[in-house]
């Protein structure tokens, strides 16, 4: 890890874009850039929360303990999403853990001055808020997912999520490389399986891959498969 010199993205952070004008100059006092290599974990499950994070650009996952030897891969995050502030509350840890699957750069905010961001600017206040909201409805339905859908259908799910926050690149692949363990522990599954259900996908031109990357060539297939139709 070490500390580039980068600016904010004002439309696309999560904290600059609700903060009042006048408090940016402030974030810029008070902000570090950090820079992460491809596997480096930012903050660990568990460990006392030191402050907020903020992705300027690249990829990381928030993931959490499964079992003895498993992780859950909640979420992906991309430019401008914060990570960390599952960690606020009464104990004060962080409750995921965040790891980069890419070259990242994050701004880092410690937690005494995202709390006084908190306080001042009632926009970051409110989005916040609705966050943790929406974060709890996925969670949720994350959880009904693994109790009643098919491993083949979570996979489906996994993959149309996955095009929908990156969207396509030039050649309608996904635009996001994923290893076969990150995308198992995205579907809550095993990496056997989940290279199982791809083969089975691929033998009914559902998916076609060329490598790490994954394009979806029947859309309506691959969504039947979360809904059994």
């Amino acid at each position: 890890m070490n500390k580039p010199q980068k600016g904010c993205n004002l439309e696309k952070c999560f904290l600059c874009s609700n903060t009042v004008p006048e408090w940016r100059e402030t974030i810029n006092l008070h902000k570090q850039n950090l820079k992460f290599k491809k596997g480096e974990v930012i903050f660990s499950e568990g460990q006392q929360v030191t402050g907020i994070y903020f992705v300027y650009s690249g990829t990381a996952k928030v993931h959490k303990k499964w079992g003895d030897d498993k992780e859950l891969i909640i979420r992906f995050a991309a430019d401008g999403t914060i990570l960390g502030h599952r960690g606020l509350g009464s104990k004060m840890v962080y409750g995921v853990s965040a790891t980069a699957i890419e070259p990242l750069v994050v701004c880092f905010v410690d937690i005494k001055f995202f709390e006084a961001s908190l306080k001042t600017n009632s926009d970051l206040s409110y989005k916040l808020m609705v966050l943790f909201a929406e974060e709890l409805d996925v969670s949720e339905r994350k959880m009904r997912d693994l109790a009643h859908m098919p491993v083949k259908g979570r996979v489906a799910q996994a993959l149309l999520s996955l095009e929908e926050q990156f969207g396509e690149d030039a050649a309608g692949y996904i635009n996001l490389t994923l290893s076969r363990h990150d995308l198992a522990a995205f579907a809550a599954s095993t990496y056997e399986t989940v290279f199982r259900v791809i083969m089975d996908l691929i033998k009914e031109n559902i998916v076609i891959v060329t490598g790490k990357q994954i394009r979806i060539n029947d859309r309506q297939k691959l969504a039947g498969l979360t809904t059994g139709v």
